[in-house]
């Protein structure tokens, strides 16, 4: 007899809407997530797209919400690292944990996905320590001081403007001539006199002692090299998925996505994914509960099926 009738892994928006869904429709469902629920978004200091909310409304907030909203249905919340997903001879997935082995009917992934690194030198040696890649956590750090923001999409221009509460001057430093985020962010970045553009460049090497002190930004176009003083530096060049421990479980993309049909079913059946680890044109809030629902729903008519 299994355990659950539905394990999710992830606790982001999707993992937490898809626990919502599943807990309503009578499952048995444990949600694991290795560190605090809200995943991504618990750390964006403002969400303004999310429906429903027209000042907009903190990330963690929200994601709190969704999680009270989860366990007032039921979903039993299990903090530990999920070690592996094997299928059971007999049918259903054992799910290994650190802390013991789960037996399910149903899997829904919603492991989401993980900041890039730049890759450069110093990076590694100089992260927590002046490199960050989460503004909400660590801007306060930098109050007063100097800091560069990689990369020119909706998160770095949106991080950058809140670090301006913080630091004093805020380089956002991006590969092309243009930045790629949403024309209301642009406008924003643009009329806030704390925040500097530094584009057509890319940073080439992160430098200090025992704290970063500056980094090395390069022209593209004219090969141009300069050291730019800096205190900190924020990287959002985008994400990576969390699908490590899925590959040869289920498809994923050449990015390592997910492969899902419209009802967020895997390539084995029983297993789902929802959100940002799955292979979808956008990458939102918003679509990661719809996700995270469709999942769920998909499970129970898996599981009906079974009977």
């Amino acid at each position: 007899m299994n355990d659950y009738d539905a394990v999710i892994i992830g606790g982001g928006p999707a993992g937490l809407s898809a626990g919502l869904y599943a807990a309503r429709a009578k499952l048995k469902t444990v949600l694991i997530e290795r560190g605090m629920p809200g995943g991504q978004a618990s750390t964006t200091d403002m969400i303004e797209n999310y429906p429903g909310f027209p000042e907009g409304i903190p990330g963690p907030d929200l994601v709190m919400n969704m999680d009270i909203q989860a366990r007032r249905f039921g979903v039993e919340p299990k903090f530990t690292d999920v070690l592996s997903v094997a299928e059971m001879p007999a049918g259903g997935y054992q799910v290994k944990t650190s802390d013991g082995d789960l037996t399910t009917k149903t899997v829904i992934i919603a492991a989401g996905a993980l900041s890039r690194p730049l890759g450069i030198p110093g990076e590694e040696e100089f992260r927590g320590r002046g490199v960050s890649y989460c503004a909400t956590c660590d801007g306060a750090f930098f109050q007063g001081k100097k800091v560069a923001v990689v990369g020119g999409g909706d998160s770095s221009v949106q991080e950058a403007i809140y670090l301006t509460k913080f630091a004093e001057k805020v380089y956002i430093i991006h590969r092309r001539d243009e930045l790629r985020a949403t024309k209301v962010l642009q406008e924003k970045a643009q009329s806030n006199d704390r925040i500097e553009f530094i584009l057509d460049s890319v940073v080439t090497n992160v430098m200090g002692n025992e704290q970063v002190e500056a980094v090395k930004v390069k022209n593209i176009k004219s090969g141009e090299e300069k050291a730019v003083a800096v205190d900190g530096v924020f990287v959002y060049i985008g994400k990576d998925p969390s699908t490590e421990l899925f590959k040869g479980f289920v498809d994923t993309d050449e990015r390592g996505y997910i492969i899902t049909d419209a009802k967020m079913q895997t390539s084995r059946q029983g297993v789902f994914a929802a959100g940002d680890v799955r292979q979808t044109p956008l990458r939102q809030v918003v679509t990661a509960v719809a996700d995270g629902a469709v999942a769920a729903v998909s499970a129970e008519e898996y599981i009906e099926y079974l009977k």
